[in-house]
């Protein structure tokens, strides 16, 4: 997983200062939409900081692409650029139920793909089903890390399906980067990047 090195953290610790929460990838002033402070260390806090970057690269790559865009796919019989974030929804909702947590109350999942084509609803529910998931880790113990797991069809631990998550994010946020790239849209995060190298190339007067 991306974490902060554990020199980081032994030399916050002792300097009693606040647990450093930013990962390797992250600029300073890249915040997560409505993601509490992590403010430990563990299993289930390293991975609550994997939800938390993957939260926040889903919704800002979803509120930059053109509402318009949002049925478009490259191909016949592959999902659209809004039904690869609804198919994040239906995951969130369903690797918390398969954790323990159960969806809300009313939940159907067989009307989540059709909020695809509303750029609107799409983000919206991007962003309930990402609460609803980082609830459902919280209410997970440590403790259990080494118990037996079983996440999309195999066998694991806890902590193996941690793993797991995170790559499924990893594969469909790279998805997802790809059809914005082909719409002509710039992931936000790379867009500041170049405007921040941009700046410090200028010719100083």
């Amino acid at each position: 997983m991306r974490r902060i090195s554990m020199f980081c953290l032994g030399l916050t610790m002792i300097a009693l200062g606040p647990v450093c929460k930013a990962g390797a990838q992250d600029k300073p002033t890249e915040k997560s939409p409505a993601t509490p402070a992590i403010a430990a260390f563990g299993p289930k806090a390293e991975f609550l900081e994997e939800i938390a970057y993957y939260e926040q690269r889903y919704v800002r790559l979803a509120e930059a692409v053109p509402a318009a865009k949002f049925t478009w796919k490259p191909a016949e019989g592959v999902r659209s650029i809004g039904e690869v974030y609804t198919h994040i929804v239906a995951a969130n909702y369903g690797i918390a139920r398969s954790l323990g947590t159960p969806p809300p109350a009313g939940l159907d999942f067989k009307s989540i793909n059709a909020l695809s084509t509303d750029k609107a609803k799409t983000v919206e529910a991007l962003k309930d089903s990402f609460a609803h998931f980082r609830h459902a880790i919280q209410a997970l113990d440590d403790g259990d890390a080494d118990k037996p797991q079983k996440m999309f069809g195999r066998q694991t631990t806890l902590r193996g399906s941690f793993i797991m998550i995170t790559g499924h994010f990893g594969e469909h946020l790279g998805q997802s980067i790809a059809y914005a790239r082909m719409n002509g849209v710039v992931p936000p995060w790379t867009e500041e990047q170049q405007q921040q190298q941009k700046q410090a190339e200028k010719p100083k007067s």
